[in-house]
């Protein structure tokens, strides 16, 4: 953990000194699971940092997870270390490509233990206030691999002094065994071999507040979300996410609280109407 924090204070650092509207951010999450056989409560702890320097802009995320386990049928509680990464180029007003990076450091209890997954996209700016992103990516896990495909329209307005972002997600998602060992077969059993699962956005901005929200539609599983900042590497198979936030800026400051409601079922024993509820603080630091 340390020599990753390490690195993400150090390219911080030497990013800043000719970087504008760049950021260092913490969140921590609160999770609570009603109606699961296999987890109780957990919360997340994680750091990070946003730079913009010149065309380029860099965005990486160390994330540690804590999570009380039911004991049978779980041996010992949940540890979870990720860290995710982005790149992005801006070539003209109008194009840029951008590459993703997630590692699953550590997993105790999954066989997606030692995942990792690499993304590439690119977005076109049709207007100044429609643009279009389409990313692809490869998760290689030990037993079996995944692909995802995410389209997401954004269009951008403003009514006086109001700012409007609102986004349209369509994600594809497909699942492959690369052999044939015990273990894929009990961890993935009763997926779906190909999900389709879209959903939406919306933040405002004005003044000093912020708020945002979207939900997302239809099952998935094994599915890369927030931008390739989140990867849902468990057995659990998402019907119904809703999301909503508040924010403020102070000072060069953003504070922001979330709250996430997700329902699902777990594979492979098809337990259904999980419910999963997330409160999520977050803070930016400017600069």
């Amino acid at each position: 953990m340390i020599k990753y924090l390490l690195l993400l204070c150090l390219s911080t650092i030497l990013l800043a000194q000719e970087s504008i509207h760049s950021s260092a951010s913490t969140y921590y999450e609160n999770k609570t699971f009603k109606n699961s056989v296999q987890k109780e409560d957990g919360y997340v702890y994680g750091v990070g940092a946003d730079i913009h320097y010149n065309n380029s802009a860099f965005k990486i995320a160390y994330e540690y997870g804590y999570t009380t386990t039911k004991q049978p049928p779980l041996q010992e509680d949940l540890n979870t270390k990720k860290i995710f990464f982005k790149y992005a180029y801006q070539f003209d007003r109008k194009f840029s490509l951008n590459v993703n990076y997630i590692g699953i450091l550590e997993d105790n209890i999954a066989e997606t233990d030692g995942g990792v997954t690499f993304g590439g996209g690119g977005t076109y700016t049709f207007t100044k206030n429609i643009s279009l992103n389409f990313t692809e990516f490869y998760t290689d896990y030990k037993y079996f691999d995944v692909f995802q495909s995410d389209l997401r329209i954004d269009y951008k307005t403003r009514l006086n002094k109001v700012k409007i972002k609102l986004s349209s997600i369509t994600k594809y998602i497909s699942l492959y065994e690369n052999n044939d060992q015990r273990e894929v077969l009990r961890f993935i059993t009763n997926t779906q071999d190909n999900y389709l699962t879209s959903g939406f956005k919306f933040h405002i901005h004005y003044a000093s507040y912020h708020l945002g929200g979207g939900a997302f539609f239809g099952k998935r599983a094994f599915a890369i979300m927030d931008d390739g900042f989140k990867t849902q590497h468990h057995a659990m198979e998402f019907d119904k996410t809703y999301a909503i936030g508040l924010g403020k800026n102070i000072y060069d400051f953003v504070l922001r609280a979330q709250y996430i409601y997700q329902r699902a079922e777990e594979l492979p024993m098809k337990n259904k109407d999980v419910e999963v509820d997330n409160i999520r603080i977050i803070a930016n630091y400017r600069f």
